[in-house]
């Protein structure tokens, strides 16, 4: 479902960008100072969108991919206490398991495994600036992982 959203986001986002590249060469055309200035900005927050949304896509295809990967290793973190209906961990319980899954992360400082999960426990606490900033953590360990990994034998 997320996925349909994302094509969505990408297709309105092209169809603004085109919409507004032809704005601009129209403001541009005209000549003057300020009509010059109103087409260059549009050209300028169409490309700031462009990339905002493209580094989102990126970061959200990596973090569902180690997503996939640790739940098929049976890494993910399991709901030790009781969740909330929204499934957020409860108010009470959210800063101990949170600690226990920092300190755990902590303790391996290069595993994209244990970052990932502190990520997930913190999304589930509300925590989601800190949350972001872990998977984003995951993933560039799990990338540097994968770059330091010799590659198998050809035959």
């Amino acid at each position: 479902m997320s996925r349909i959203g994302v094509g969505l986001m990408g297709a309105a986002l092209l169809l603004y960008l085109a919409v507004a590249v032809w704005l601009a060469v129209m403001f541009i055309a005209v000549g003057t100072p300020m009509s010059i200035g109103m087409g260059i900005a549009l050209i300028a927050l169409g490309s700031l969108g462009a990339w905002a949304l493209v580094r989102e896509m990126q970061f959200g295809f990596a973090a569902d991919r180690l997503g996939r990967k640790l739940d098929a290793e049976g890494g993910m973190p399991e709901a030790e206490t009781e969740l909330t209906p929204s499934g957020r961990v409860a108010r009470a319980d959210a800063d101990a398991l949170v600690t226990r899954y920092e300190a755990e992360a902590e303790a391996a400082p290069d595993d994209w495994r244990a970052r990932y999960r502190v990520g997930v426990v913190q999304d589930a606490a509300g925590r989601r600036r800190d949350a972001r900033l872990s998977i984003r953590s995951a993933i560039r360990l799990e990338r540097s992982a994968r770059d330091v990994t010799p590659e198998s034998p050809r035959a």
